[in-house]
């Protein structure tokens, strides 16, 4: 799972850029060519999940409160809605999506948090059918991260504000606990076998465990990868590619010691946790597509001077296409990549853009060129009711005209970069909170929310 910054000034302070993060209105226009659709009736503020036909999102009513959505994949009609609450979950980790997780081939369950009833509890687990949204179980919830998909069952961190925080392993059909391990962890990726965590303690580690019995396979210290100072209160995000799992943990400015910590990019192998490849002091740059998918990164050396951006293989970590520091223009811009990100934009709003071409580096005319970038660059926080402030949406994008600066007038889908897909389905949210579907038969792919 990525965890974007969802405080744009965060994000954009730490990429050295001047945008921010947010949605896109009018990006319905996908194509007629393949089965399409939309649905206006939510407002959804966090990632979109799928599984046994079925599309999942947490939704903001306009009371400020949220709700568990579900869709019908193939129409996008309402199947059902719930209320929903976060309950110990931090601002920068923005607003969390239920878990959705097959649980017999062509069903799945929809595992989320509902608002506590009563008693000492602030929350409760529930787990509902996917497309009836009839309730399976319940789980009472101090203080959570949220649920995650891991494989066939539901990961949930519990007690994250105690000090017997621990993360237990749940059967979606039945809710029984499977296994359960001490601390904070949270899902990177799964596969019906195994889980890889992110262990988040003072000394962070990514974790492999056998799924059906929760025995430790392997463990990698991000220390090991990136070296020591490692801080992850600047963020992080993972994607997957082949057999292999790269992670990005950003810098972190010690408000004590005015130190930045650690960061960059890395790559360990899924089956043993070997590191593959690493390219510390690189920050990762917004939008972009999944450390696992298409990487692209900015230098920063000792002093905090940035340098140019490059693009990265994941597979090897190799640089497959850059331009240098001297060619980035001054100030005012903001990045956009076209549907291939074979080129690198610069947006000016309303005024004319530059672009280069990531393979040869070298400066391509403007005139024509297109790219997807953040539609506002100044987002607000959600106005959540009784949840702490600072949340944002989900980011969306928009296409743009570089030569003039304009949105684009017959925008089309967001790219698959940004998008990712999932067994040929494309989903995203617009600036509105709308959210859309697109069967274009994309391959699997992660997209820059993982």
């Amino acid at each position: 799972m990525l965890r974007p910054f969802a405080n744009a000034a965060l994000a954009l302070a730490l990429t050295g850029l001047t945008g921010a993060l947010a949605g896109c209105s009018g990006s319905d226009a996908a194509t007629a060519d393949f089965p399409t659709w939309q649905n206006t009736g939510f407002d959804a503020v966090s990632r979109m999940a799928a599984a046994g036909g079925v599309v999942t999102a947490t939704s903001m009513k306009p009371d400020g409160t949220l709700e568990t959505v579900a869709l019908d994949l193939a129409k996008g009609t309402k199947l059902w809605a719930h209320p929903a609450t976060m309950a110990g979950r931090l601002p920068g980790m923005g607003v969390s999506a239920p878990a959705i997780v097959e649980t017999t081939p062509g069903q799945a369950a929809v595992v989320a948090l509902d608002p506590a009833k009563r008693g000492r509890w602030n929350a409760t687990l529930v787990a509902r059918d996917a497309r009836t949204g009839r309730q399976k179980w319940t789980r009472p919830v101090h203080s959570t991260f949220g649920p995650q998909r891991c494989g066939p069952y539901v990961c949930l961190s519990e007690h994250t504000a105690l000090a017997n925080a621990r993360v237990v392993v749940l059967d979606p059909a039945t809710g029984k606990q499977m296994w359960k391990l001490p601390g904070i962890a949270e899902v990177e990726w799964s596969d019906p076998t195994r889980v890889l965590m992110l262990r988040l303690a003072s000394n962070p580690m990514i974790e492999s465990y056998e799924l059906k019995t929760g025995k430790l396979q392997w463990q990698q210290p991000i220390e090991q990868a990136l070296g020591p100072g490692i801080d992850m209160s600047g963020g992080w995000a993972f994607g997957s590619t082949g057999d292999n799992l790269i992670g990005y943990v950003a810098p972190y400015t010690n408000p004590r010691t005015k130190k930045v910590s650690t960061f960059g990019l890395f790559s360990i192998k899924i089956g043993d946790g070997a590191i593959n490849w690493m390219r510390p002091s690189v920050v990762r740059v917004y939008p972009s597509g999944s450390p696992g998918y298409a990487p692209v990164v900015r230098p920063v050396d000792q002093q905090g001077v940035y340098g140019g951006f490059a693009r990265l293989d994941s597979g090897s970590g190799r640089v497959v296409g850059q331009i240098t520091a001297s060619e980035v223009p001054g100030s005012g811009w903001w990045l956009a990549f076209p549907d291939r990100m074979e080129k690198l934009g610069f947006l000016k709003h309303n005024a004319k853009g530059s672009a280069f071409d990531l393979t040869t580096g070298e400066a391509v005319p403007v005139d024509e060129q297109r790219g997807w970038s953040f539609c506002v660059t100044d987002p607000k926080p959600l106005p959540l009711r009784g949840q702490a402030p600072g949340f944002y949406s989900i980011a969306a994008v928009c296409e743009y005209d570089l030569a003039s600066g304009k949105r684009a007038a017959t925008p089309s889908a967001p790219p698959s970069w940004f998008t990712g897909s999932q067994g040929g389905w494309r989903l995203w949210r617009d600036e509105k909170g709308a959210m859309h579907g697109i069967n274009d038969g994309t391959a699997t792919a992660p997209g820059m929310y993982g």
